[in-house]
């Protein structure tokens, strides 16, 4: 079975940091499009960030400059790292992947994922 796990999620204040991590089992991770998603309370679900699997970004403008996506094939892992959190950052992160994905960075941000993770909770506090 395929599986994504997240972990790093937490509470922090206000211009804080935090590295989130995807742990992905049962797929190609290096030939995938890994994606992260986010979700406040009563909000409809927004792309964080993709890469592609020949390790190309695109990030939404909401975060641009102070997120960065990155992968570390040899471990199957994504990351997620956060700086200068904003109370409006707080939301459910989600890991998403699209399997044996040979995509551009465009494609892959724009493409619809089949598996994804439960989530990881960030809480940022004024």
């Amino acid at each position: 079975d395929v599986q994504l796990v997240e972990s790093g999620g937490d509470s922090v204040q206000a211009g804080g940091s935090l590295r989130l991590s995807c742990a992905a089992s049962g797929l190609s991770f290096s030939t995938s499009c890994m994606k992260w998603y986010r979700q406040a309370p009563g909000k409809e679900r927004e792309l964080v960030a993709s890469i592609s699997s020949g390790g190309s970004t695109v990030y939404a403008d909401s975060v641009r400059g102070r997120i960065t996506i990155s992968k570390d094939n040899a471990k199957n892992t994504l990351y997620l790292q956060m700086n200068s959190l904003k109370p409006e950052d707080t939301a459910v992160y989600s890991c998403a992947a699209k399997s044996a994905a040979y995509y551009g960075g465009f494609l892959c941000y724009k493409t619809v994922p089949d598996t994804w993770g439960q989530g990881t909770q960030v809480t940022v506090s004024s």
